[in-house]
């Protein structure tokens, strides 16, 4: 693209990561190029190892490098490298920043998969892990040691939706020489910039809103700067760390239409927030955009807008009367993940795990993620959902 006048965000996502195709007319979109082994028309070009050449397909061939060149562009990186899923890029940029002997420490509301790998794998290798309170902001300072390697974030929590303040935590971790890394997936690089903020590195589950149609698992780490992009790209190579280029086509082809998609998505999603307010079964509302949340204005500072996920708190019912409001709902998947076309719905308290404050919520949690349906029919088919709580 032209670099001549900047280029509105709907845009940027339509037209990058859409490289020249080497053998006839340009393609809307790249192809898809399988390879494991990539021929050298030399035998001393094997070792060469040339700036951008291409010796084996676990590096990837032009259709990741679309993807990567798109993602990047989107949360204004330096570099990045792609993963399996949302979770191998958690757990794989973790594996690479911290070291053994060192203290990490990682917001309370992290995604379970995320803590049952730091509880059960990553505390086995002499890393001491901390969690510590999602709103604690600079005042994170007491819990920093000498040792403190890194500071792992999620804003908000996937599902209580606190949102961490990243300026402070990033101005206090840079003047320590402490890495911070975010799971960025709820804003997804469309409503967060989190590398703007001073974050080093911001994850991505590209599973949900990159890709938007629940049908591929794709993990992104996008580093601030050029150094920090060559840790990871190198810890990939390594280690083995791939993605086809079938999938990273698919989630490519989603990205074109992300920003619609999420912009929708977040005006259903409020609109479902705000009718909730008014029912009588409903304790709180779970939703950073409201006024009410008690992170309102650190939202309103750092994010550009809201997606499709929130939760709500029920007024206390029994553990079955959930459940019959879940399944009375007919538009609403009951299943995991979020940010595909269709919303899904989930109970999370058998999942909600707190060590640094307990989780005292007056009832049970709900978690619901607004798809690409009708406003009117998806209030219309909770209402009738609700009727079970009774």
């Amino acid at each position: 693209m032209s670099t001549d006048k900047p280029k509105g965000a709907h845009t940027r996502l339509v037209h990058t990561g859409r490289p020249k195709h080497q053998y006839h007319a340009d393609l809307v979109n790249p192809a898809i190029e399988r390879a494991s082994t990539i021929l050298f028309e030399r035998a001393a070009d094997l070792y060469a190892h040339k700036p951008d050449q291409r010796f084996y397909g676990r590096m990837g061939t032009a259709t990741q490098t679309a993807l990567c060149d798109a993602i990047a562009d989107l949360e204004g990186a330096a570099g990045m490298v792609l993963t399996p899923s949302g979770l191998a890029a958690c757990t794989m940029a973790l594996q690479v920043v911290c070291k053994t002997g060192g203290h990490l420490l990682v917001s309370d509301s992290v995604y379970g998969p995320t803590r049952g790998f730091l509880d059960e794998v990553l505390a086995k290798t002499g890393i001491k892990i901390e969690y510590f309170d999602p709103r604690a902001g600079a005042a994170l300072k007491r819990q920093l040691r000498d040792n403190t390697c890194a500071i792992f974030l999620e804003s908000p929590g996937s599902l209580t939706l606190e949102i961490n303040d990243l300026p402070a935590i990033a101005k206090m971790a840079r003047s320590r020489g402490i890495t911070t890394l975010i799971d960025n997936t709820w804003g997804a690089g469309w409503f967060l910039k989190p590398l703007a903020l001073g974050i080093d590195y911001s994850i991505q589950a590209a599973t949900k809103y990159h890709t938007g149609h629940s049908d591929v698992l794709m993990g992104a780490i996008a580093a601030r700067d050029e150094t920090s992009a060559k840790r990871m790209a190198d810890y990939a190579r390594l280690g083995g760390i791939t993605v086809s280029p079938d999938d990273a086509y698919l989630v490519l082809r989603g990205m074109r239409t992300m920003g619609v998609r999420l912009e929708r998505q977040e005006q259903s999603a409020l609109s479902i927030a705000k009718w909730f307010r008014g029912r009588d079964e409903v304790e709180q509302v779970l939703h950073p955009a409201l006024p009410e949340h008690p992170d309102h204005a650190l939202w309103q500072r750092d994010f550009s807008g809201s997606s499709g996920l929130f939760s709500i708190i029920l007024k206390p019912v029994p553990t079955k009367k959930v459940y019959a409001f879940l399944d009375r709902l007919e538009l609403f998947g009951l299943g995991f993940s979020w940010g595909g076309f269709e919303s899904l719905a989930i109970h999370c308290d058998p999942q909600i795990r707190r060590t640094a404050n307990p989780w005292t919520a007056a009832g049970p949690l709900v978690r619901f993620s607004i798809g690409l349906e009708d406003v009117d029919d998806l209030i219309a088919d909770i209402e009738a959902g609700l009727e079970e709580l009774d």
